[in-house]
């Protein structure tokens, strides 16, 4: 096991911290996390303050070691870097990148002015006094081996400024800078935003941290100015020592963060694996599933620089789906079923092997229906995007249908239906096909005022009754709360989907994006010669009614360029051409006889008899 890494503390203004309270309250944090203490013969903590003083003697500045990389290497390099930070991030949990307020800037950039800020004045406008800094901390460091960087203060500006004069051989494992001005225009020190304008090749991440209370940090994130690094909004309470390096470091989010950096590979808080039990499948575990597995028959038809950032892409999303599903299921009080629990994987370690999942489980052709058109138009990898070949996605679906035992037609089949019914409702227009079932907000806000249109239980597994609780359980922005959403669109009965999509706030294209896919699971039963569901038809009839009865209504008084009208004419037209679509295509409901002419003809008929 490698050895732990050296603790490099930059100090702020001031003797440097020498009462050493940082690393007494850093260590209490770090303890409470389970944590060991920082082995103190592995901190280094330079005090420069006699350094500010300036010299008689004069240094040059020390050498960039660290260049920008290469331009055919800085693809490979950010996402290197977002792949290492965004493990930190699943550890911390999501980024905040904060907000300023008015005069910030001022209070910081005045803040440089008074009478205590005369080291920070020197550094930034003393080339002299920045040199005998930045070569009084080399000299202290190893010329090879690991780092972790703490920026307190003027310390972080000081951080910054050293990251690319480092010892070529020195890696830094991650850097942490806690109240720091950077945001600041006055502390661009020798443009240095310029020149960082990527991640130095020598640093795995960068966390920044900030107190909206503490006006030295101009109460706005680094990343307005470094957009690939990590802030995180803290806060350490109302105090005049608010932005001392001790209230920082003894906050848990910060020891968080140094404790991964120099214990990540000793820590005793690993992931914990749920021993996932043998049980049936909900809905929602069914879609993540075959959702995954879709994804990942995708990933195996990619290559080069797309494959590799699929993987990346598809490695978030897994881990996010799987932990939505173990933390809803302890809430309700639902063991993890082991199809789920063996997808867990340490996502704070970018090294960790990922499993994939096992082939997906056989479903009747009717069952998939829903399930298997709501996955041709959704995008598996949310909130990712990236553009794929459509016959690549074809062949996954072909592939996954195979493996499900329902047949490579079949997923032929799915893509076929989603094809016909974006040309059916597009008319002469050319459509990109990745963009046919782009529900957007619209289609998420119908879902959930409406309860999730539960009242309406659904053909299919996605669209059971339990797709509210599934919703409420997991949110209708990421991928799970995405398909779940779609899915309940597609197989919902048809009462609450005709009120919904009939409301004057659903838009035309929330219309049509809803129309198209359930034309297309009305296209897909056909082609795969199954029971229809003339659902659809209902569902048409009705909005037909109101968008004609609503179009008369303002037609008469409005003006001819109104958007309502427009609005309503485009959604007019779309059901126009759905039901033309149907009534040629032998999907129209055969006529049926008035249950009450039955029964008189009925009586008719037995009087005749009687008589």
């Amino acid at each position: 096991m490698s050895q732990e890494p050296f603790l490099l503390f930059l100090h702020g203004v001031g003797d440097g911290n020498r009462d050493v309270a940082w690393l007494t309250g850093l260590n209490a944090a770090l303890s409470r996390l389970g944590y060991a203490d920082v082995d103190p013969e592995r901190v280094i903590a330079p005090i420069y303050a006699h350094a500010m003083r300036g010299s008689d003697e004069s240094l040059s500045l020390p050498r960039v070691t660290v260049k920008q990389p290469a331009r055919d290497k800085v693809r490979q390099n950010r996402r290197d870097f977002e792949r290492r930070t965004a493990a930190l991030e699943f550890r911390l949990g999501r980024h905040h990148q904060g907000n300023g307020w008015g005069g910030a800037e001022l209070v910081v950039n005045g803040s440089a002015s008074l009478p205590g800020f005369g080291q920070v004045r020197k550094y930034l406008g003393n080339a002299d006094v920045r040199a005998q800094v930045l070569h009084l901390i080399l000299k202290k460091l190893p010329a090879s081996g690991r780092i972790v960087i703490i920026g307190h203060s003027l310390g972080s500006v000081v951080a910054a400024d050293l990251l690319q004069r480092l010892p070529a051989g020195l890696d830094v494992v991650g850097m942490v800078t806690i109240g720091s001005p950077l945001a600041s225009g006055r502390f661009d020190v020798d443009k240095l935003r310029e020149s960082m304008e990527e991640p130095p090749t020598n640093l795995n991440w960068w966390a920044n941290f900030w107190n909206v209370l503490d006006p030295v940090a101009a109460h706005r994130g680094l990343s307005a100015v470094y957009n690939w690094m990590l802030d995180f909004r803290i806060g350490t309470g109302f105090n005049p020592h608010v932005h001392n390096a001790e209230a920082y470091l003894s906050h848990d989010a910060v020891a968080e963060a140094i404790g991964f950096a120099l214990f990540g590979s000793k820590s005793t808080e690993i992931v914990s694996v749920d021993q996932g039990v043998d049980i049936q499948l909900d809905a929602s575990e069914v879609t993540a599933l075959v959702a995954l597995r879709y994804a990942y028959l995708l990933k195996s038809r990619l290559e080069g620089e797309q494959a590799d950032r699929f993987a990346g892409a598809l490695r978030q999303v897994q881990a996010t789906a799987v932990n939505e599903i173990r933390q809803r299921n302890r809430e309700a009080g639902r063991p993890l079923p082991s199809q789920i629990a063996r997808l867990i994987f340490d996502p704070s370690d970018p090294d960790a092997f990922v499993p994939e999942p096992l082939p997906s489980r056989h479903l009747t052709k009717e069952d998939a229906v829903t399930l298997l058109t709501v996955l041709a138009s959704e995008n598996v990898i949310r909130p990712f995007e990236i553009d794929v070949d459509r016959n690549k996605w074809r062949g996954a679906m072909k592939d996954l249908t195979a493996e499900m035992g329902l047949g490579s037609q079949y997923g032929a089949h799915v893509f076929d239906a989603a094809k016909e019914a974006q040309d059916v409702l597009s008319g002469a227009l050319v459509v990109n096909w990745k963009k046919w079932g782009a529900l957007g907000a619209g289609a998420v806000a119908l879902v959930v005022a409406t309860g999730g249109l539960a009242l309406a239980a659904a053909p299919g597994v996605v669209g059971a009754a339990v797709i509210t609780s599934a919703l409420a359980g997991f949110g209708p922005g990421g991928m799970i709360g995405g398909l779940l959403t779609a899915g309940t669109l597609v197989g919902a009965g048809g009462g609450g989907i005709a009120f919904s999509l009939a409301s004057p706030g659903t838009t035309a294209e929330t219309v049509e994006a809803v129309v198209r896919r359930r034309l297309a699971a009305a296209i897909l039963r056909q082609h795969q010669k199954l029971e229809p569901d003339y659902t659809l038809w209902g569902i048409l009839v009705a909005n037909e009614i109101a968008f004609r009865r609503e179009y008369e209504r303002l037609d008469e008084f409005s003006d001819e360029s109104a958007q309502t009208l427009k609005e309503l004419k485009k959604k007019l037209e779309t059901i126009e051409r759905a039901m033309k679509y149907l009534s040629e295509n032998s999907l129209e409901p055969d006529l049926i006889e008035d249950p009450a002419e039955s029964t008189l003809e009925a009586e008719q008929s037995q009087e005749g008899v009687m008589r």
